[in-house]
């Protein structure tokens, strides 16, 4: 309890934390670390008819993995251990027991998540059969789809629900609709209108354009990762798409299209202004869409080597890029419309 009070961040989300300090309050009870109710298992070294509780077994995976008794060099203590909610106890109860006794440094933070329900919140169980394939899934919607939803749709920590129907209006909408269609549509016109070559935008910016940009940047560099490093992950998620919806928005307002005749610098520098937003949006997101980002990313042409997350402030990508002659080709479409299974339309 002592521990607990000294890292109030030890358990998370809080909800789980205060289970586990009410069941600590409660007392604490001497737990047997071995079984004779069944004989598989690891045998007691001298007690060949009791093998060890499978959670003290288990539990110490974590440190003889890494080389204990040895050395376990930085390895130890581990930064987070991401749990579901019903293991909650042996990790933040039973696990620091024994690393306590054992004069062993405990883990940073301990964070169980909830649960993915079964239409109407029920469950899932094979009894039920009502178990989802996650396989079938993402083979159904793509593995950057389903990631995506399933991180954006639930609040992590929280249980959640899902259906096929929930899925592709999601990502129809964010994915294919606002972010997709953002790429597209700028990216064609950087291709048909400018020859593909990216213009020189150096201190040309209006108002309107470093405004897009600074959102842009703070959206993408400290709100999602500072969601991320929380673990609030459908948070982080919204932070990118709320700098979607301002790109967006500048297209509509800016409509780059019109002026092809009449102002022909200005469309360049709208252009402009938006290849660089997106890339730093496909920069970000690459933890939820990796695939998806990296099929963008090889479009627009970033090297691979400056997709991480501090080349988002790095000021001299865009004149570097200019200056290689690099051109964009006609794009292909990123995110194609899921549509809703047939058996379940």
């Amino acid at each position: 309890l002592a521990y607990y009070e000294a890292h109030p961040d030890f358990v998370q989300p809080e909800s789980r934390f205060n289970e586990v300090k009410r069941f600590v309050e409660g007392g604490l009870n001497d737990l047997s670390i071995s079984r004779t109710s069944f004989d598989w298992g690891v045998k007691v070294p001298g007690h060949p008819e009791h093998v060890m509780y499978v959670w003290l077994d288990a539990l110490t995976n974590y440190l003889t993995g890494l080389g204990y008794p040895g050395e376990m060099g930085e390895m130890w203590p581990a930064s987070l251990h991401l749990i579901g909610k019903d293991v909650v106890r042996f990790h933040a109860v039973y696990w620091p027991a024994f690393l306590m006794s054992a004069g062993l440094p405990l883990p940073k933070q301990v964070f169980g998540h909830g649960f993915l329900l079964a239409r109407g919140g029920e469950k899932m169980s094979k009894s039920l059969g009502n178990v989802v394939d996650p396989m079938e899934l993402a083979e159904r919607f793509g593995v950057d789809a389903l990631r995506y939803f399933l991180m954006r749709e639930v609040s992590f920590g929280q249980d959640g629900t899902f259906s096929a129907e929930a899925i592709v209006t999601r990502c129809n909408a964010e994915l294919a609709n606002s972010f997709g269609n953002l790429a597209q549509r700028v990216l064609s016109m950087i291709a048909k209108n400018l020859d593909g070559e990216l213009p020189d935008v150096n201190r040309r910016f209006n108002d309107d354009d470093q405004q897009l940009l600074r959102k842009t940047k703070a959206h993408c560099q400290s709100w999602f990762y500072e969601k991320f490093e929380q673990l609030e992950l459908s948070q982080a998620i919204e932070t990118w798409l709320a700098a979607v919806s301002s790109c967006n928005q500048y297209v509509d307002i800016q409509a780059p299209w019109a002026m092809k005749k009449s102002d022909p610098v200005r469309m360049a520098i709208v252009l402009g202004t938006l290849f660089i937003a997106i890339r730093d949006l496909a920069i970000s997101i690459q933890p939820v869409i990796p695939n998806s980002a990296a099929m963008l990313l090889d479009q627009i042409r970033v090297p691979d080597d400056e997709r991480h997350f501090e080349a988002l402030y790095d000021a001299t990508w865009y004149d570097r890029l200019r200056a290689s002659g690099h051109r964009i080709a006609p794009p292909t479409p990123i995110f194609p419309r899921l549509e809703m299974p047939v058996d379940e339309s």
